[in-house]
């Protein structure tokens, strides 16, 4: 780990468009940042350097340092500098921190990550849910579930329905910071070609049994079994669009991508 300020030409090759001014200078920093380019215990290279290369005011770079301090990847000590701080420090739920991890995450870790922290919270809430809900609760879910039903042939349809479903029952289930943090999770995830991952032909059928499995459960008032068929529909799903040549256990592809038109984003 080094210390030192590194060169403007080694951290940036390329000069962006000065319209876009702060948002993409602290669009490339947090990339930089994320993907190891600019490590751990590095200063930024100084101020005047770093403004000319970008083609902004040293005003908008300190305004840009400001918004990568406030997401936790940077500490800026006076007389020191501006250095990047450790991973546990980052706010990964600023989406700009989160759309850079996916967006780079060539081995899918961190769609793993997303896919352990979004089980455990949204079957909390499905259990939640089961122990306390409404008639006009369980119909939300019932609609959402025949929604997808309905759209199983229509990719764009059904990945909306998937959604509205999962947001339904974490907006039932009254627990606002786990719904917070799920629907922030989500949103980024669907968001990426990676999560949405391979096609196969028998995903849509699966994906419906799997909701239909939470919304009996759920309406059983059966907390345990809701727990456990949410938790198992995000893994099981998860590990059924993982693109094969990531996969941490050795399997072989389950179709030809062309096979099926619909697609659920779960």
């Amino acid at each position: 780990m080094t210390h030192e300020s590194m060169p403007v030409s080694r951290l940036i090759p390329q000069r962006l468009p000065a319209g876009r001014l702060g948002v993409a200078v602290v669009a490339e920093l947090v990339e930089l940042i994320v993907t190891g380019q600019i490590k751990e215990g590095d200063l930024l290279p100084p101020e005047g350097p770093l403004s000319e290369h970008f083609g902004v005011s040293r005003t908008v770079l300190r305004e840009s340092v400001k918004r990568l301090e406030e997401k936790g990847l940077v500490i800026v000590s006076q007389g020191r500098g501006t250095q990047v701080r450790a991973p546990g420090y980052w706010n990964m739920l600023d989406p700009v921190v989160l759309s850079a991890l996916i967006d780079n995450d060539e081995s899918l870790g961190v769609l793993d990550e997303l896919t352990v922290v979004r089980a455990s919270l949204e079957s909390a809430m499905a259990g939640a849910v089961a122990v306390s809900h409404t008639p006009d609760d369980l119909r939300r879910l019932e609609n959402a579930l025949t929604a997808m039903r309905e759209s199983a042939f229509e990719t764009d349809s059904f990945r909306q329905a998937d959604v509205v479903f999962h947001y339904a029952l974490m907006e039932i289930s009254g627990n606002g910071l786990a719904e917070n943090i799920a629907k922030h999770l989500y949103k980024r995830a669907v968001e990426s070609s990676r999560y949405q991952g391979i096609n196969p032909p028998d995903a849509v059928p699966l994906t419906i049994d799997e909701h239909a499995a939470i919304v009996d459960a759920i309406r059983a008032n059966d907390s345990a079994a809701a727990q456990l068929a949410m938790h198992e529909h995000i893994h099981v799903s998860w590990e059924r669009r993982r693109l094969p040549d990531h996969s941490p256990h050795e399997r072989p592809q389950d179709s030809d991508p062309d096979e099926s038109d619909a697609q659920p984003s779960e």
